[in-house]
């Protein structure tokens, strides 16, 4: 399979287990951009940028406003921002009313960067307690992307997965294993 210009993941609780299965098994040199939103409080400094950057191949950063996606990066929605993608491919935050209580939502990034690359574009809900993401991955799926799932059964958080197979027809629900080897074929020459 071709692999997607950027990835874009949402969770809530249980995100920090689900994404350490995940993000540090990506190799270096790998080519998608990955932006993650995690539903974190919003009145403390966000430990996520420097907790998975000690143990990823690629480079992690919590994003900043106004600069351009680099591909094989890693990039962390600070909290109480929204993290949006623009046409142009470069990264906004906005402080606009939270999206189902969520402020960063996965909504607000899924359907930005749906917009922004279409059919060149991965989204991912892993575990997490409410609807967010669901309507964003509803549009990925409908610009051509593709939509994965963590399996329901293997989630700590049930509502987010739930909320996104009820609303994406075509997502597909895997356990984390299946979407990290699935992410890691991207890397692979085509």
């Amino acid at each position: 399979m071709t692999a997607p210009a950027a990835i874009v993941i949402g969770a809530s609780v249980g995100a920090i287990d689900a994404l350490m299965r995940i993000l540090p098994a990506l190799p270096k040199g790998y080519r998608p951009a990955i932006l993650v939103v995690v539903h974190v409080p919003p009145d403390r400094k966000s430990l996520l940028a420097s907790l998975f950057g000690e143990r990823c191949a690629l480079p992690v950063k919590e994003a900043d406003d106004k600069e351009s996606i680099q591909a094989g990066t890693i990039y962390f929605a600070p909290p109480n921002y929204h993290l949006l993608v623009e046409p142009d491919f470069t990264l906004s935050l906005s402080i606009d009313e939270p999206v189902h209580y969520s402020r960063p939502s996965v909504d607000v990034l899924f359907e930005s960067a749906a917009d922004a690359y279409g059919d060149s574009l991965v989204g991912i809900i892993l575990t997490g307690a409410n609807q967010d993401g669901a309507d964003g991955m509803r549009a990925i799926w409908e610009a051509g992307g593709q939509a994965l799932v963590q399996n329901p059964a293997t989630a700590e958080g049930t509502a987010m997965p739930l909320a996104a197979l009820a609303a994406c027809p075509g997502a597909q629900a895997f356990p984390l294993e299946e979407i990290t080897s699935l992410l890691k074929s991207y890397s692979s020459p085509n």
